[in-house]
């Protein structure tokens, strides 16, 4: 026979779901796994956040961050898609190729798929650049398609390889490509030594964080900007973008295509298998982080531009990246093979 429940238990039961989740943080940790070295604009973005995000968690938990650098963050992206707790309590900051480049790779895939992994926000939507050091002889992108320069790069799947074939496949540019960098520490160490003449595929902002004195002193050539649109910044300093070098309509689907990762230029992920609820108070928590005050200060202060977009949208455009044409697929991989 049914029985109605009691009214204070009926109360009780409608009061416990809310209040479970407002302190479903509480005395929690998360670790926020950066998937690049430390020190560089990856890292740096993602302890700013990590310092104003707590506040905005119900519960209020430690996040504790680590580097795991590697394969251009896949490492990281396989740690956060195979190992870490689904749980709510590890989340990850990718480099975008982390997220395009199984798309775009031959050879064995990854221990991830991108489109299974939950996007939370991006701090930015990026520019990026191809620079050279002062003392090259490649002062402008015109020197780059008459004249031989090498270009430093990390593994396949980082910026800094892709985009230098771009330049070269997509553009004329002559460049060698000299990979195995550890990230774009080594690298700026490497320019410096004379190793090599620049770097490409380089975040705009991350150029200005790391090196602003490269551009008060005048020590960097600023070659050839990278983005869906130009950045008002870059084109007033004269930057030609990427697309005028292009000469093909098949070539600039593909570039499209490619470039569409910087919409999300530092993706912040959490694994697939993530409770809906935890995944809307982190998704929340990251909304609210890139609005502070506070946080924005902070940014202000170590140069980091914020132009954040939220999870979901991420998740989208991610979304439709993966459904582009084959035959789009098949040029843009081209463009980027060694």
């Amino acid at each position: 026979m049914y029985r109605s429940l009691p009214f204070a238990l009926c109360l009780s039961l409608l009061t416990t779901a809310p209040a479970a989740a407002a302190d479903y943080y509480a005395g929690k940790t998360i670790e926020f796994i950066v998937g690049a070295d430390v020190g560089g604009g990856f890292d740096l973005y993602a302890r700013t956040i990590a310092k104003h995000l707590p506040k905005y968690i119900p519960g209020t938990p430690i996040i504790v961050v680590k580097n795991l650098p590697g394969v251009g963050s896949g490492k990281a992206a396989a740690f956060i898609y195979n190992t870490a707790p689904k749980d709510g309590t590890a989340i990850g900051a990718l480099m975008p190729g982390a997220v395009i480049s199984p798309l775009l790779e031959d050879g064995p895939k990854p221990q991830y798929d991108p489109t299974k992994l939950v996007y939370l926000a991006t701090a930015e939507s990026t520019t990026r650049v191809c620079t050279s050091y002062g003392n090259s002889k490649i002062k402008t992108f015109a020197d780059a398609q008459t004249q031989k320069g090498a270009m430093g790069a990390s593994a396949a799947g980082g910026s800094s390889r892709d985009y230098a074939n771009l330049a070269r496949r997509a553009a004329g540019a002559t460049f060698e490509i000299v990979t195995g960098y550890k990230g774009s520490a080594d690298m700026m160490l490497a320019i410096e030594r004379g190793e090599v003449d620049g770097m490409c595929g380089w975040d705009w902002s991350s150029l200005k964080v790391q090196k602003p004195e490269w551009i008060a002193d005048k020590k960097v050539n600023l070659l050839m900007q990278f983005g869906l649109e130009p950045d008002p910044e870059l084109t007033k300093l004269g930057v030609p973008q990427i697309w005028q070098f292009v000469k093909s309509d098949e070539d600039k689907k593909a570039l499209e295509l490619v470039l569409s990762q910087q919409v999300f230029g530092r993706p912040y992920i959490a694994p697939p298998g993530t409770p809906p609820e935890q995944v809307k108070l982190l998704r929340d928590g990251f909304a609210a982080t890139m609005k502070d005050k506070d946080f924005l200060a902070d940014a202000a202060t170590a140069k980091l531009d914020v132009s954040g977009i939220d999870g979901a949208k991420v998740q989208d455009v991610v979304t439709k990246i993966y459904a582009a044409p084959p035959a789009v697929i098949a040029r843009a991989k081209e463009l980027i093979k060694e």
